[in-house]
């Protein structure tokens, strides 16, 4: 039978595992971000520097006037895709984070479920009520848990669906 402290051990090196998958989830969506971002500042750059050329050499005022008005329009176009793509990587991280962190309150929660029956099939009495108690309110944590996230990448998506019309 493993002693008490085996059983930290274990719990100790459970919650570590995910806490460097977690670590790990967010350095790589991190990068995917900046990733973005520095692709779209390039693009962006490039894409400004010619609109300089274009409206440098035009002669004509309503010339101008739509060159400004396309850059405007293709910037912000950029723009809001950029913001998708961050924000579809970050449903995808949320839901991932969602995911871990709901195992670990699910195993947690069993492990420490279990650690009380023992705690408590070592005392005298052996209150059936408190451990009842105990398994409901880590349970209506998991269910709240797992209800916030739902709802959190229900939100992101919304706002990653593009308006009609749009590609």
């Amino acid at each position: 039978m493993a002693t008490k402290q085996d059983q930290f051990n274990e719990l100790q090196k459970k919650n570590l595992e995910a806490a460097m998958r977690l670590a790990q989830l967010s350095i790589e969506n991190s990068q995917r971000i900046m990733e973005i971002q520095v692709s779209t500042a390039k693009t962006l750059f490039e894409e400004g520097v010619e609109n300089a050329k274009a409206q440098s050499s035009a002669k004509d005022p309503k010339d101008l006037m739509d060159l400004r008005t396309q850059y405007a329009q293709t910037t912000t176009e950029r723009m809001l895709a950029c913001a998708r793509e961050i924000a579809e990587i970050t449903t995808t991280t949320q839901a991932a984070f969602g995911k871990l962190v709901g195992e670990q309150l699910t195993s947690g929660s069993q492990d420490m479920f279990e650690a009380m029956q023992k705690m408590f099939k070592g005392m005298p009495i052996a209150d059936q009520n408190a451990l009842g108690a105990m398994q409901t309110a880590m349970d209506t944590t998991r269910a709240a848990f797992e209800q916030m996230t739902r709802a959190s990448t229900q939100a992101f998506q919304a706002f990653t669906q593009q308006p009609k019309g749009r590609k």
